[in-house]
């Protein structure tokens, strides 16, 4: 898929993308009452993604262009415990595309929102776990 590049370089680059969501996703919910829940969610949802595709590049697992989280965990070797449920997966889809344009979803709330950064820091904390593992992280 790399064509044997320096994997461990890809997974950085995926990986610092990944951490840039959560950090802007983690600081915008500060905003409380005032925040764009629709935005941090879209940015948790790119981290989680992103992170994803990080370890697929890790197991040179091509993946194809999606931001269907289902999809990418399906991609998973079965061994890999992955910390979501399908349907918080099919939330985090939801966010990437739905939730960003008007008509398309119901407003996010504050809650949810804050569960939606909680999600992602998990997936990054599992997945940072499993590429300490294979020493690329």
């Amino acid at each position: 898929m790399y064509k044997n590049d320096n994997i461990e370089a890809v997974v950085q680059e995926w990986t610092a993308k990944a951490n840039n969501d959560l950090l802007n996703a983690s600081h915008t919910l500060k905003l409380g009452k005032r925040c764009p829940t629709d935005t941090v969610c879209f940015h948790a949802q790119q981290c989680v993604e992103k992170y994803i595709k990080a370890f697929l590049v890790a197991e040179n697992i091509k993946f194809p262009r999606t931001h269907d989280i289902e999809v990418l965990v399906s991609l998973l070797h079965k061994h890999i415990r992955f910390p979501l449920t399908v349907e918080q997966q099919r939330q985090l889809t939801v966010y990437a595309s739905a939730a960003r344009y008007p008509g398309f979803s119901e407003p996010i709330s504050l809650a949810e929102t804050k569960e939606a950064v909680k999600i992602a820091r998990r997936v990054k904390k599992e997945i940072q776990k499993l590429l300490e593992k294979k020493s690329l992280f």
